[in-house]
């Protein structure tokens, strides 16, 4: 097996929880408890727009049951507000609140501080601009890996 490979995935997770401290870090420095990280990040993707639960699925990294309760979580605690679609009433979705969009902006803020920091750092635009190529690259890959075992012959 070939060690690079394990290696780059071993990469993803680590920065990935790395990241999510970070967040966490930024919301206990500002005294923000009613939201964790992971939803924190959640809301920030949600951004202006109105959504499903299912396309927030789709979009970030959650897992679909974590969707549910989080989406929950944040609807509790002022974050945002949820409605059945007019079209399928099957169908939930979510847009920030006030609340949620102020929490979006010091997010938004944290990820502006973070990419001057860069500026300082050995991690140039080029750097960031080849990692992104690669990491796309790696997920279209494993969206065919995914596809291909979809198929009749690997279906169990």
């Amino acid at each position: 097996m070939n060690n690079n490979y394990l290696e780059v995935i071993s990469l993803i997770e680590r920065l990935h929880r790395h990241f999510l401290e970070v967040v966490k870090l930024e919301l206990e420095g500002l005294g923000i408890h009613d939201i964790n990280n992971v939803q924190g990040m959640m809301l920030f993707n949600i951004g202006e727009a109105e959504m499903s639960v299912g396309e927030l699925t789709l979009r970030g990294c959650y897992l679909g049951s974590n969707v549910s309760y989080n989406v929950k979580k944040m609807v509790e605690n002022g974050y945002l507000v949820q409605q059945r679609s007019p079209h399928d009433r099957r169908s939930v979705h979510v847009r920030l609140t006030d609340k949620g969009m102020k929490l979006r902006e010091v997010l938004t803020a944290m990820h502006r501080r973070h990419s001057e920091m860069l500026g300082q750092s050995p991690v140039g635009a080029e750097d960031l601009q080849a990692a992104a190529v690669t990491l796309r690259r790696l997920e279209r890959f494993w969206i065919r890996a995914g596809d291909l075992m979809q198929r009749p012959q690997f279906a169990a």
